[in-house]
C-alpha cells in the first residue's frame, strides 16, 4: 500500500441520518374476539403470580387451580380468581369437562408427564419452558399433540416482550433483509438466588436464564438452522454464590452468528443490549434489563426509532397464552409451538454440553440435560 494512498478503511462511508417514521408493527399481545375457553392452572408456585395477573388483566376464564400445597392454591384463588375450583391432584383437574386449556407450571422433572396426561385428556397445553429435559421426549410430546389434534405451546414469554416482538416483526417483514449477526449482552444482579433452590443449579445462567435469549436468536435467524454452538461459564471476581454467574455462547447459523454474553454478578447499571445486522439494515435496542422501550431501525433510507408501550412482565405472559388461544380459534400452529421450540431446545442443550466439555457441539447431537441443570434435592 502506498504511503500516499488516502483511506480510513471505510470508516467515513456515507450513511443517511434522515429521520423516518418507525414501521407500524403489530407487537402487542393478541386475543380472540369471542373464544374464552375454561382454563386450568397446574402448579401454583411463585411465577404463577405473573401468569394469573396477566390472565386477570385480559379477563380470561380461569376455572381451576391445582397444587400439592393446598395453601398455595387457595392463596392464588383468593387473590386472582375467587370463583375457581381448587385441586391437589392434577388428574382431577384434567377430568373437569369445563376446562379446555391447561397452563402447566410445574417444576421441570414432573412436567413432561403432566403434559402427556393433559394431551391424553384432550386438553390444549401451555407449558413452562423447557417443556422437556430430553429431546426425544420433547419430540414425542409434539407428535402426541399432533396425533390428538391439540395445540401444545411453550411459555417462551420473552418472545412477547414489546421490544423482542417488535424486532421479530421487523425481521419477519424484511426491514433489515436476511439476518447476518446477532449480538446481545446483559449485565444484572442475579445473586438474589442465594439461599434458594436456584442456587443449587450449576447452569442457572445458561439453562434457566439464557434460554430466553437463545430462543430469540433461533427465531431472529428466520429460516436458518443452528449448525454449531459453543458455550462457557465463569465464576465472577469476589463471587460468594455457588453457581457460575457469568456465561456466554456463540451459535453458528447457516449464514451468520449469534453472540450472547451474560454477567449476572453486576451490582450496578443493569442493562440489556441488542444489535442485529442484516443485508439491508440494522436493529438496535438498549435499556434496563427486561424493560427496553425503544427499538432503532437504520437502513440506507435513514433512521427510525419506535417508542414502545408495555413491558415483558406481564405482556410476555399475556402473549404466550393469547397466541395459544388465537391458534386454537383460528386452527393453525402457534408461533410458540412445541414443534417450533424443539430448535431452541437443541441449541440450549448444545450450549450447555459445550460449556461442560470445552468442545464445539452440533445442536441436536446432545439429547439430554443432566443434574447440572436441576436443583439439588
Amino acid at each position: 500500500m502506498s504511503d500516499q494512498e488516502d483511506t480510513n478503511y471505510g470508516l467515513d462511508a456515507e450513511v443517511s441520518t434522515k429521520e423516518l417514521p418507525a414501521p407500524d408493527l403489530d407487537y402487542k399481545p393478541r386475543f380472540p374476539k369471542n373464544y374464552r375457553p375454561g382454563i386450568g392452572l397446574i402448579g401454583c408456585g411463585g411465577i404463577t403470580v405473573n401468569h394469573l395477573s396477566a390472565y386477570k388483566q385480559d379477563d380470561l376464564n380461569i376455572v381451576g387451580l391445582c397444587d400439592l400445597n393446598e395453601e398455595a392454591t387457595e392463596a392464588r384463588r383468593k387473590e386472582f380468581f375467587p370463583e375457581a375450583k381448587c385441586y391437589t391432584d392434577y388428574h382431577e383437574l384434567l377430568a373437569d369437562e369445563e376446562i379446555e386449556v391447561v397452563d402447566i407450571a410445574l417444576h421441570p422433572a414432573p412436567r413432561a408427564a403432566a403434559i402427556e396426561a393433559a394431551l391424553n385428556a384432550g386438553k390444549h397445553v401451555l407449558s413452562q419452558k423447557p417443556f422437556a429435559l430430553d429431546l426425544d421426549v420433547a419430540a414425542r410430546l409434539a407428535d402426541l399433540a399432533d396425533e390428538k389434534g391439540l395445540k401444545l405451546a411453550v411459555n417462551q414469554n420473552g418472545r412477547w416482550a414489546p421490544y423482542v416482538r417488535y424486532i421479530q416483526q421487523a425481521i419477519n417483514q424484511g426491514h433489515i433483509g436476511e439476518v447476518h449477526s446477532i449480538n446481545m449482552f446483559l449485565n444484572w444482579d442475579h445473586t438474589w438466588i442465594k439461599g434458594t433452590a436456584f442456587e443449587s443449579i450449576h447452569h442457572i445462567i445458561l439453562y434457566d436464564f439464557a434460554v430466553h435469549w437463545i430462543d430469540m436468536s433461533v427465531n431472529f435467524f428466520k429460516g436458518q438452522d443452528a449448525e454449531l454452538a459453543t458455550g462457557s461459564v465463569r465464576i465472577a471476581a469476589e463471587q460468594s454464590i455457588t453457581p457460575p454467574m457469568m456465561g456466554g455462547t456463540t451459535i453458528q447459523f447457516t449464514n451468520g452468528f449469534a453472540n450472547l454474553g451474560f454477567d449476572g454478578h453486576s451490582k450496578q447499571g443493569s442493562l440489556e443490549r441488542f444489535s442485529i445486522t442484516g443485508s439491508k439494515g440494522i436493529l438496535t435496542a438498549i435499556g434496563p434489563l427486561l424493560k427496553i422501550d425503544k427499538v432503532k431501525l437504520e437502513t440506507d433510507e435513514g433512521v427510525a426509532t419506535a417508542q414502545l408501550e408495555g413491558e415483558w412482565f406481564n405482556d410476555g405472559f399475556r402473549g404466550t397464552m393469547g397466541e395459544l388461544l388465537c391458534a386454537i380459534d383460528e386452527d393453525r400452529e402457534t408461533f410458540n409451538s412445541a414443534r417450533n421450540n424443539l430448535k431452541t431446545l437443541e441449541a440450549v442443550f448444545a450450549v450447555i454440553r459445550s460449556a461442560d466439555t470445552g468442545q464445539t457441539v452440533k445442536p441436536g447431537d446432545h439429547r439430554q440435560l443432566d443434574e447440572k441443570c436441576q436443583p439439588k434435592a
